[in-house]
């Protein structure tokens, strides 16, 4: 009898030993499947922070240098696209007539970015100035049309996006956010390698070194420390990915800098000047026609060219401020030389139009002025409460020195033109430097 009640005893321990192991085994399978999935979607719902350090793709990876340069570009192509504009030129002939043209144009772009609702692309303002339309190659040859998110014509950095809705699966499977290096620790002498849409013939990679770090560069009224490289960049290859030898972005190309009468001197905006512009854009809130931002001067923007020839510290020179406008109330006063809204620089009015446009009436936001005291400029930070654009008086202005007063120039992005833009003899376009 106890031989039995122990045969019993043992084969319930065996029973319901085996039915705890596998309600165990299934509840961590049940709660690691929707825990994952959890971590996945979340993940993907929200743009993070663009830095040198995360990227939103779990597939960038590094490549060894030991893979060679074939490698390396295997690996940094799905994060690079081809970008094609369409653009209206004005022209002029010798009696005076003016006529419009239609005209497209070429540049790269780096994938930055992405979110559950877009991909973010990085590129130059210069390839996407005034563009009508907008369209971008991914790696697997598909195209999609694109739309530009925000633009910094100062820095000479523009962000467009193109809805993950509209992308197929195969498309999504091929592309990849690219990894993001650190260009402060760039070391001159290191091999970099240019990848992007070289004359608009489609993506192609050139190899050199790092010439020089911080080289200051002058282009029309901006003045920018750029990388040096002997790395070929060439029209069409603006706004394309400066990498290092494991395949991370420490630049984006802009031939824009570059002289046609020297060879062996591209240039690149560092990663980590390009990071908190970009951040910037991606980041930008949407403003209706009713909250955009009014400040109320007028001024005229100081080329490194004019400082130093009237002596004045570069930036946008405050002609006027309206009476009783924020930037009056503020203590912005006539004379001020404008140098930073809201911690980045500004050099041009269109830069701070720009920077307004992504600013909404009732925002307070800090500009710094340079201001004469004792034949000196000191810096001033002052706190704006921005104005609302309806608000502001209606007169007739320059548009171009203007601020606040006209439909023109009163937060709205401006784009302007793109003078470096050359011919394109095999279709009739042009290439962005």
């Amino acid at each position: 009898m106890r031989k039995n009640n122990f045969l019993k005893i043992t084969t319930y321990a065996a029973v319901f030993g085996l039915i705890g192991g596998m309600s165990f085994e299934g509840t961590t399978y049940i709660s690691n499947k929707y825990l994952n999935k959890s971590a996945v979607e979340s993940t993907s719902s929200t743009t993070k922070s663009i830095d040198n350090t995360k990227t939103l793709s779990s597939t960038s990876t590094k490549t060894s240098s030991s893979d060679g340069v074939s490698g390396i570009s295997e690996n940094v192509l799905p994060s690079i696209v081809a970008i094609d504009v369409k653009t209206t030129e004005t022209s002029t002939d010798v009696f005076g007539r003016t006529y419009k043209q239609d005209a497209s144009g070429s540049g790269s772009g780096i994938i930055v970015a992405q979110d559950s609702k877009n991909i973010y692309i990085a590129t130059n303002n210069h390839v996407v100035a005034d563009a009508n339309s907008v369209s971008v190659t991914f790696n697997d040859k598909s195209v999609y049309s694109a739309v530009v998110k925000g633009t910094d014509s100062d820095s000479d950095l523009a962000v467009v996006e193109v809805p993950v809705s509209k992308l197929s699966a195969d498309t999504l499977s091929n592309i990849k956010v690219a990894t993001l290096g650190d260009s402060s620790k760039t070391k001159v002498g290191a091999q970099a390698i240019a990848i992007g849409n070289a004359l608009g013939y489609g993506t192609s990679v050139t190899v050199g070194y790092i010439s020089a770090k911080d080289r200051e560069v002058s282009s029309e009224d901006t003045n920018m420390k750029l990388l040096q490289t002997d790395a070929a960049i060439n029209p069409g290859n603006s706004g394309g990915a400066l990498v290092d030898s494991t395949g991370a972005v420490i630049g984006i190309n802009s031939s824009k800098y570059a002289d046609t009468s020297v060879e062996g001197m591209g240039f690149a905006i560092p990663i980590n000047t390009a990071i908190p512009i970009i951040n910037d854009i991606v980041k930008s809130q949407t403003v209706s026609e009713d909250e955009q931002a009014y400040l109320g001067i007028k001024g005229t923007d100081v080329s490194s060219e004019y400082a130093q020839y009237y002596n004045l510290p570069e930036g946008i020179y405050v002609s006027s401020v309206t009476s009783g406008s924020p930037a009056e109330k503020a203590g912005i006063k006539k004379g001020d030389v404008v140098v930073k809204y809201k911690g980045k620089d500004v050099t041009t009015m269109e830069g701070l139009q720009e920077k307004m446009s992504r600013s909404k009436a009732g925002d307070k936001v800090e500009i710094t002025v340079k201001r004469a005291d004792n034949g000196e400029y000191k810096e001033v930070k002052v706190t704006v409460t921005l104005g609302r654009k309806s608000d502001a008086p209606q007169e007739t202005t320059d548009s171009s020195s203007s601020e606040g007063n006209s439909d023109s120039d009163n937060g709205s992005t401006n784009n302007g033109s793109d003078s470096n833009s050359g011919q394109n003899s095999r279709n009739g376009g042009s290439f962005f430097n």
